[in-house]
């Protein structure tokens, strides 16, 4: 799957013979045109940049693109790759501007913008459009949705709990068994990871470590699943529990174990807040108990309101009920962002602090979103015909949200506000696009702190 020429669609190999007689340069940009979030946190190019672009394609590439496209009844533009192919040793000659990785760019601004470098080449700017919206758009939508929980969170704990230092763990990843692939885990996995260091999705540390030279951006514990509890039978679920904190246990650990195998009421108040409280109490760590089942509207507030039943809680500063150290829950079934709000809501409402819960959340994460979610699209907006440059656009009558831009577009910040302006407009203004690729070299390489760091300064 690694064929850049196949990585497009259908359609896109008949363009080559569309354009004007004599286009030289083509120049299109993407931008989120609006959708759920008013703002997007940027974050995935370098990852796409780094897999794809900056390996050359080879002859075996183009002979099987030539095979695949003929068959498939499309025109192939054998001609225009091997010319890639010899006079650039395969490259893309191509140059890609961007917008720093971890920007929270608010939407309708230019994010990312691209144009050939070879006037032989101007077919492939769009040629590259399903590849790089598609590198885009997944990531950074969800760094934006995991952006937009941790705004939530924060807003709770600044409310109910003495500081925000839980917060970094307070949403973790759970999304990979719910992704459509190992890839979608990983981008989306990383992309999570910008905000929070919480995460099971290994493929997002990969992704992080090989594309953002990260070290270790994120972390986990050990914890059960219903099948490591059930194996030991209904008549040893205390057994089974005791056994996590024999194995897991001790001074400044943390252990979870799903607790709703069967009767979670029961686990809470029989099981942990009687038979093995001691045990819990004395072990020097903390005890992350998992319901997993029921509405969790109903099931966390309540599950929270038994702990302190069993262990007791002390009232923090701020006038909320904190459970003691050695006891949390984690809420990992039914979360997304709507829910999270919800659950912090009731808790609040019930004098109980947001520092008792942290949430996992799965494909609400990672797979709940799409291309529409912010409305991604990547649009021509300038051509060059026999050295002469214009303007182009689209502007449908039966949709005016769907207009584009025009001409060479830049960035820039002015009065602290982000606008998007004609580049020949830029006089002596910083452009906050930077070239970031260029004929197959990497320009500007983002580490993954950094980025999380860009992204922190704009957060809470």
């Amino acid at each position: 799957m690694l064929n850049l020429i196949l990585n497009t669609d259908s359609y896109k190999t008949s363009h080559y013979c569309q354009y004007p007689t004599g286009t030289q340069y083509v120049s299109s940009y993407i931008e989120s045109r609006g959708g759920e979030f008013a703002d997007t946190l940027v974050f995935g190019l370098q990852a796409f940049i780094r897999q794809y672009l900056c390996r050359p394609i080879s002859m075996d590439d183009i002979n099987e693109a030539d095979a695949i496209l003929s068959a498939h009844g499309v025109p192939f533009n054998r001609a225009g790759w091997e010319y890639i192919l010899n006079s650039h040793k395969g490259f893309l000659p191509i140059e890609i501007q961007a917008v720093a990785e971890g920007t929270l760019l608010p939407t309708g601004n230019v994010m990312v913008q691209v144009i050939n470098t070879d006037p032989a080449c101007a077919w492939l700017t769009s040629y590259v459009e399903t590849a790089l919206l598609r590198a885009i758009w997944y990531p950074t939508t969800v760094a934006t949705l995991s952006y937009q929980c941790k705004q939530v969170i924060g807003r709770y704990l600044q409310k109910t709990a003495n500081n925000l230092d839980g917060l970094p763990f307070k949403l973790h990843d759970f999304g990979a068994r719910g992704a459509s692939s190992e890839e979608t885990a990983a981008l989306g996995g990383a992309a999570h990871l910008i905000n929070f260091m919480g995460t099971d999705t290994l493929s997002g540390i990969v992704a992080a470590r090989r594309y953002y030279r990260a070290n270790m951006p994120g972390f986990s514990i050990p914890a059960a699943e219903h099948s490591t509890i059930t194996s030991w039978g209904k008549n040893g679920e205390s057994a089974a529990y005791a056994n996590m904190l024999q194995q897991f246990g001790g001074a400044g650990r943390l252990v979870a174990v799903v607790s709703d195998s069967y009767d979670l009421w029961n686990a809470i108040n029989r099981i942990w807040g009687d038979e093995l409280k001691e045990q819990v109490e004395t072990m020097g760590g903390t005890l992350v108990v998992r319901p997993d089942s029921g509405n969790p509207l109903e099931v966390v507030p309540q599950a929270l309101e038994n702990l302190m039943d069993k262990f007791g809680y002390h009232t923090n500063s701020k006038g909320y009920r904190v459970l003691p150290d050695c006891i949390r829950l984690i809420q990992g079934d039914g979360v997304s962002l709507r829910s999270i709000e919800a659950i912090l809501a009731a808790l609040e409402a019930r004098g109980i602090s947001a520092d008792n819960l942290a949430f996992g959340m799965g494909g609400e994460l990672l797979q709940k979103v799409n291309r529409d979610t912010q409305k991604f699209a990547m649009k021509a907006s300038a051509i060059c015909v026999q050295g002469e440059w214009r303007d182009i656009s689209k502007d449908p009558i039966t949709d005016p949200g769907k207009r584009s831009k025009r001409g060479r577009l830049a960035l820039i910040r002015s009065n602290g506000q982000y606008q998007t302006i004609r580049e020949d407009q830029l006089g002596l203004q910083p452009n906050l696009l930077v070239p970031v690729f260029r004929n197959g070299e990497l320009l500007v390489q983002y580490s993954f702190d950094e980025i999380r760091a860009r992204a922190g300064r704009q957060a809470i």
